[in-house]
């Protein structure tokens, strides 16, 4: 008797172990569960949190206002020479010099310190591919064990290599940025040194958090941090994301309606 029953039962367990009700329980990874280990894949958003539209420090994280930059002599000239619509220096709408305004590629890093909205990050396993909104751009990143080149041709979006860190953390270093391109939507400037460094975290299933530190040391007596710790939440793998696209005729139009009857007042 006893033998028999336990046939039954050892039956009942083992269906249990697999209905879809056990699965689910034992599941990690999936919406609200554990972040997948070395995959920061996926369609992701900051929210307004991503436009930073007076510049990189214009949000810092600790909530204290802005502070000047660590210029040196020669960034501190530099900076002058840049005439924002934003920022603590800003100029009338005419007197604007932003190489974005006339739809120059804004490049990097300001793609990621001005308008971040919905992101997609695409992994193969040679490259991480990020695909911007903003002017429908990507950056592609290394990871395949490249080193940074010694000496890179000027890019608008720099060159870039990455690895992970551990298991939620991808570390990117980027140079060969070109140096007509802003940091920020302040003017900040940049010289050919610029070294970038990126830290994706994945901080569970549903948030990635970008961090990203700016050495210059032709322009800045010092590191510092553009962001700390954004926050992008994933969004469902069919949302439709839209364009935003820098076009001439608009930015023309806009001038004469309203950056020329400004500057002749």
């Amino acid at each position: 008797m006893l033998r028999r029953s336990a046939i039954p039962v050892i039956i009942l367990m083992t269906a249990g172990m697999f209905s879809p009700g056990a699965r689910a329980q034992t599941a990690k990874e999936g919406k609200g569960g554990a972040a997948p280990r070395h995959d920061i894949s996926g369609i992701w958003d900051p929210g307004n949190a991503g436009i930073q539209g007076r510049g990189a420090r214009a949000m810092p994280a600790d909530g204290k206002p802005e502070h000047e930059l660590p210029y040196t002599a020669f960034g501190l000239e530099m900076f002058k020479r840049n005439r924002p619509a934003n920022g603590p220096t800003e100029v009338a709408a005419a007197d604007v010099n932003d190489p974005g305004d006339i739809c120059d590629p804004q490049g990097f890093p300001r793609e990621n310190l001005f308008e971040v909205r919905t992101t997609q990050i695409i992994q193969t396993p040679l490259q991480v591919v990020v695909l911007y909104i903003y002017n429908k751009v990507w950056r592609t990143i290394w990871a395949d064990g490249r080193e940074l080149p010694k000496d890179p041709e000027p890019r608008w979006y720099g060159y870039s290599v990455g690895k992970w860190k551990d298991d939620y953390t991808f570390v990117v270093q980027t140079n060969g940025t070109d140096e007509r391109t802003w940091l920020d939507n302040a003017g900040r400037p940049h010289s050919e040194d610029l070294r970038v460094e990126e830290q994706f975290r994945r901080v569970d299933h549903d948030t990635l958090e970008l961090s990203m530190t700016i050495d210059d040391p032709k322009v800045y007596t010092r590191p510092w941090v553009a962001l700390n710790k954004l926050r992008f939440k994933l969004q469902p793998p069919n949302t439709d994301i839209r364009e935003m696209l820098c076009s001439p005729s608009e930015i023309a139009a806009y001038n004469r309606k309203h950056a020329i009857p400004g500057a002749k007042k």
